[in-house]
């Protein structure tokens, strides 16, 4: 995929990634084995899937013993109660509750069903299987980063994504959970438009954007695609990283 310059490419030949991988070498070697070196710039884009399982964020629910609080939210959305315990786990505060739906405020600051918590295209194992978000997505991102810079000598950013749902809205759309290396949130204010008016609020969600682009290439089924590189972007590190595209919650207006 390409446009104005700049390229989203989804790597073949990417292996399933186990727990304690080393995804450096994953991506090394699946750059090399598309016919490509990493550049300057370059952004690195990984599905969250594969950052959770190479860091051992797969649980089997037959080991989860559900609290009591998990048994009564489970009756009353018809979830598993063993999945409701982990989603406890991860939430800092349920949001909303509903027959199969349940919403929680994630311990990362994100708002989403099921503490983002999935069970497609887990790692098979005893039982059934959920994978977790990352404990800490930006650190994640910003040791592969580090990683990747030693083992190739190059200057990238890393993004890790997931597919959320966000409110007013039907479907998913990839978004930014771990950010190092650029902007997460490009401020454009004091820009002139195309008339020289000065632009007074526009802030860019540069890091959702990349997100959402690499997320089409990846695809969200079977494709087996995981990791995104993309080439072209002009952007200036800034030291953010993903809790920065989290509102504030003095500044909610739909709490």
């Amino acid at each position: 995929m390409t446009s104005r310059g700049y390229s989203v490419t989804a790597l073949a030949s990417v292996p399933v990634v186990q727990p304690g991988a080393d995804l450096c070498r994953v991506i090394v070697d699946a750059v090399a084995a598309n016919g490509m070196t990493l550049a300057d710039g370059d952004v690195v884009v990984l599905a969250q899937k594969i950052v959770s399982k190479a860091e051992g964020r797969q649980v089997a629910l037959d080991s989860v013993s559900p609290s009591p609080a998990a048994l009564d939210l489970a009756a009353q959305t018809g979830k598993d109660a063993r999945l409701v315990e982990l989603i406890l786990g991860e939430a800092e505060a349920v949001v909303r509750i509903r027959p199969n739906l349940l919403i929680v405020r994630h311990r990362l600051g994100l708002v989403l069903a099921n503490a983002g918590i999935d069970q497609s295209n887990v790692l098979p194992g005893e039982g059934s299987q959920a994978l977790l978000l990352p404990l800490d997505p930006d650190a994640s991102a910003a040791q592969l980063r580090a990683r990747l810079a030693a083992a190739t000598g190059r200057t990238v950013a890393v993004l890790v994504i997931d597919s959320l749902g966000r409110a007013w809205r039907m479907g998913t759309t990839g978004t930014a959970i771990g950010v190092a290396g650029l902007p997460a949130v490009l401020d454009l204010r004091g820009r002139a438009d195309l008339t020289g008016r000065k632009l007074e609020s526009s802030e860019l969600g540069l890091a959702d954007e990349i997100a959402a682009a690499a997320s089409l290439a990846m695809g969200q089924a079977d494709e087996g695609t995981p990791i995104v590189i993309m080439r072209g972007l002009n952007y200036a590190a800034d030291g953010s990283d993903a809790r920065t595209i989290i509102r504030p919650r003095e500044m909610d207006l739909f709490p």
